[in-house]
């Protein structure tokens, strides 16, 4: 996986460390169980601090998506529900519904619908 930072993004560094790694884990590059690199290794090859990159770990695990455990480092937990990859996809559908206008319960049968024509 490549780890790749941008000092000319106004985003903090330890956000852009856990938006790397969570888009990673939306795609499917990163599995469960999988393990992310090392902190100090990886403040290194980017050349941050080490606790930047563990302010970015603590943000993926408030969200849910890492486990942090001494001596086990940041790990994809297991338990995290395959659907909540797709909450991107969601949010961003949800925001064109409304700028388009569409009600809640019309996108709702759309969806449904769609995904009932895709089922095997």
């Amino acid at each position: 996986m490549l780890w790749l930072v941008d000092t000319a993004d106004p985003t903090p560094m330890y956000l852009q460390v856990a938006r790397v790694a969570r888009q990673a884990w939306e795609s499917g590059e990163l599995r469960t169980g999988e393990r992310l690199p090392p902190a100090r290794e990886l403040a290194t090859s980017l050349g941050l601090n080490m606790h930047t990159v563990l302010r970015g770990y603590q943000e993926l695990r408030d969200e849910g998506i890492v486990e942090l455990r001494r001596g086990r480092g940041a790990v994809i937990r297991t338990d995290v529900d395959a659907a909540e990859r797709l909450r991107p996809e969601v949010d961003d559908l949800i925001s064109s519904a409304h700028r388009l206008g569409v009600a809640k319960d019309a996108l709702i049968a759309l969806i449904h619908d769609r995904y009932a024509e895709e089922a095997p």
